[in-house]
């Protein structure tokens, strides 16, 4: 038996001073009603109610039990309110982690209209490359690509996110020619350290054919902003993603490698730490983001703004064209 059945049983018996009553009152069995009250008062070691032909009343010890009762139960009701009221108007802080270059030229701008809307919620937002501890941390919702791994996390497929190989036009123009994944061995490649692999490339053609290609070359850096002024400088050839490269791509400075060969996408999921009882807020924040990366989001306008002009597309790359030995 539940103690806090059994309290808010006993003070509807005292308060509408029947059994019958009472178990109407809560919709249940009589018996139930009866069999609740004799269990509380053999917990307690004491009788709180007497009864006899005439009705039932309270005795000293159940009106101080009945008062004790009421108060707890009121406190309670209460602390649940502000809670439902805490998470009707999305109040407090909704604390958010993400990588650094998603952070910067993704969510960020995909945040404004969010926090716009929802003026009492604070939102904390950590952009960080190293794994994050949600729970240590306090992290309401973390932004992460990739499989999930940590099968105690709650987690809401969000959608994909695309790589493209690219490299300068400048740089193509003075190397060996690149038409199949063979021809990369004869390439610098600027390598991202973080997934892909490392200097193992992976891609597949049109009808399923999957190649694989180690490669090699000046820089190797998990860090996406560092990578992209580097391929826009002239170093080599990179694997972005096309959040990252699609700016450039589209002014002309990078174009797509190997077209005919298809990477593989990385899945994008809003993680938060338990998947029960998720905070409103939290599931806010997904029904937000969900349709915004849906299709070619890293194409789309957000609220009239270009979420790709900014941040680490902006990087004014130095053309090395004849670099001395």
């Amino acid at each position: 038996m539940d103690q806090l059945t059994g309290m808010r049983v006993f003070v509807r018996v005292a308060e509408l001073n029947s059994f019958s009553r009472a178990a109407e009152d809560l919709e249940i069995a009589q018996s139930t009603v009866t069999k609740t009250v004799a269990w509380l008062e053999n917990r307690l070691g004491t009788r709180l109610i007497n009864r006899n032909t005439r009705g039932l009343t309270l005795n000293e010890a159940g009106k101080l039990y009945y008062e004790t009762c009421r108060t707890i139960l009121r406190q309670i009701e209460e602390a649940e309110g502000l809670v439902r009221r805490h998470d009707a108007e999305l109040d407090g802080t909704l604390r958010i982690s993400t990588s650094v270059a998603f952070g910067e030229a993704v969510l960020g701008p995909m945040l404004l209209p969010f926090i716009a809307a929802n003026p009492r919620l604070r939102v904390d937002l950590t952009c960080e490359d190293a794994y994050v501890d949600l729970i240590a941390r306090g992290i309401d919702v973390a932004l992460r690509m990739g499989r999930l791994t940590d099968s105690s996390l709650g987690g809401r497929y969000l959608g994909a996110n695309p790589w493209v190989m690219v490299a300068a036009p400048g740089y193509l123009a003075r190397s060996e020619p690149l038409d199949a994944p063979d021809d990369l061995g004869r390439h610098d490649c600027i390598v991202y350290s973080s997934v892909q692999g490392d200097a193992v490339w992976q891609m597949r053609t049109a009808d399923g054919r999957t190649h694989a290609a180690s490669v090699r070359g000046c820089l190797r850096s998990n860090n996406l902003p560092t990578l992209l002024s580097a391929v826009r400088s002239g170093l080599g050839v990179a694997i972005l993603p096309r959040y990252v490269a699609e700016s450039a791509l589209s002014a002309g400075t990078l174009v797509e490698c190997l077209p005919g060969y298809v990477l593989p996408d990385q899945e994008l999921y809003a993680v938060f730490p338990s998947p029960k009882l998720v905070p409103r807020k939290v599931t806010a924040l997904i029904r937000h983001l969900a349709p915004r990366l849906r299709g070619a989001w890293w194409q789309e306008r957000d609220d009239n703004t270009q979420i790709f002009r900014g941040g680490i597309n902006q990087i004014e790359p130095t053309i090395f064209t004849d670099i001395p030995e």
